[in-house]
């Protein structure tokens, strides 16, 4: 297991260095659309569930988040500006549907903090908890 930075008690949570390594790909070689990431409770870490190659949209990503469980995900958006350029902002978010246990809320809510910390260059951060917060057209407005 790799702990970094002192983890205290409250949000013992590490973050697997294929999780770190994943989100890289994203950002900087764009190999990804978009990565999901869950809390392996045993393991104590954030590690890698999914991820989504670039042909893929905004509702493969959505039909990809579970309906009643917690995730953190990373969704590289791309849009052209009134310009006309091409331009891609990267979207955290999240997701502690409703339907969820308060335990899994809770442990996301609490690890949520110090994993995003850990993803450097993401533009916007989103938390819903139900599909309407996360809409494309929320993902839009926000990126343009």
């Amino acid at each position: 297991m790799s702990f970094r930075g002192g983890a205290n008690a409250s949000s013992g949570m590490g973050v697997a260095d294929h999780s770190k390594s994943t989100y890289m790909e994203l950002q900087r070689k764009k190999v990804y659309r978009y990565v999901i990431f869950k809390i392996d409770e045993k393991k104590k870490e954030v590690i890698v569930e999914k991820t989504g190659s670039p042909a893929e949209g905004y509702d493969d990503f959505t039909a990809s988040l579970p309906e009643n469980d917690c995730r953190y995900a990373v969704y590289d958006f791309d849009y052209v500006t009134s310009e006309n350029c091409q331009k891609s902002k990267i979207f955290f978010i999240a997701w502690s549907p409703s339907g969820s246990r308060i335990r899994a809320k809770m442990l996301y809510a609490t690890s949520k903090e110090r994993f995003r910390r850990e993803l450097q260059g993401i533009h916007y951060e989103i938390q819903a908890t139900d599909p309407t917060e996360m809409d494309l057209e929320v993902i839009r407005e926000r990126a343009t």
